[in-house]
């Protein structure tokens, strides 16, 4: 049960459904990305864009299941101002429409606006919880950098099935998952390097305890089997393939949901000025 106080306490009101914005959005924003940097036209390429439309769509269903009033969703809308929320709302729906238009018309300028809309909607994501100033694993400003990295790895980790299952030469979607693990790594641990003293007890042991498998799993694993399905034929490129974007998203999936659900430690408030009876 939560409670408000001086004393910190993990947050409540964001559980798994809220956690799965981030993952599944993540991972779809980062997948049109990918596409529109790697994947050239063809099968692979017209896959990707609704895959990732799809993906970002279930995130942003386990949102609306989150809210307290499902019906008022469109109120979310209201407030671009202030709301990091309602940006991200306002770079879905970009979003989608870009990628809408680049699946009919595609061509190299409708492919810049494609990975723009999927940087800012992947962007307005790490700045949701780089917002929220009273949970200090959220809003250490090295966050954002941790998002749009395991965005970048889990969406070029797809691009890689794709290209693999449509059999074309996929040097750049290895170029780009090499680049993005090992930039995802280093946003890691600089991260967490910045949060893990600020927290005590068990969010700061499953924050910590995250690392050993982006590091092993997540890169090293992911790494190799990338490697290892580049040189060997079809018929084991295409499970290694799927095995590396296993681990691959699986690191970025736990990560994210372990900041949001078991390491959002509320640092409580502080009153500095008392009231006393009698005293002026």
């Amino acid at each position: 049960m939560s409670h408000y106080g001086p004393k910190p306490w993990i947050q409540q009101h964001w559980d798994w459904r809220a956690a799965g914005n981030f993952l599944f959005g993540g991972t779809g924003s980062g997948l049109i990305l990918a596409a529109s940097l790697a994947l050239p036209l063809g099968p692979a390429r017209a896959v990707s864009l609704p895959l990732g439309l799809v993906l970002v769509a279930l995130g942003l269903t386990c949102v609306w299941l989150e809210i307290g009033r499902p019906l008022r969703a469109l109120h979310v809308f209201f407030n671009a101002r202030t709301s990091w929320m309602t940006r991200e709302a306002f770079a879905a729906a970009l979003l989608f429409g870009v990628a809408v238009a680049a699946f009919f018309r595609p061509g190299e300028w409708m492919e810049v606006l494609l990975g723009a809309s999927a940087l800012l909607f992947a962007y307005c994501q790490g700045m949701i919880l780089r917002a929220s100033k009273g949970i200090p694993a959220w809003r250490e400003p090295r966050v954002l950098a941790f998002i749009l990295t395991t965005a970048a790895s889990e969406g070029a980790a797809l691009a890689l099935v794709l290209a693999l299952a449509y059999k074309f030469n996929g040097n750049l979607v290895y170029g780009l998952l090499g680049i993005a693990l090992l930039a995802r790594l280093a946003a890691w641990m600089a991260y967490v390097g910045r949060v893990a003293p600020k927290l005590t007890g068990a969010p700061r042991k499953a924050l910590e305890g995250v690392t050993p498998f982006l590091v092993w799993a997540g890169t090293a694993g992911a790494l190799a089997l990338a490697v290892a399905s580049a040189w060997l034929p079809p018929p084991f490129a295409l499970p290694l393939g799927l095995a590396c974007a296993a681990l691959a998203i699986g690191a970025g999936w736990h990560a994210k949901r372990t900041m949001v659900t078991r390491a959002s430690l509320n640092q409580g408030f502080a009153l500095p000025k008392l009231p006393v009876r009698g005293v002026r």
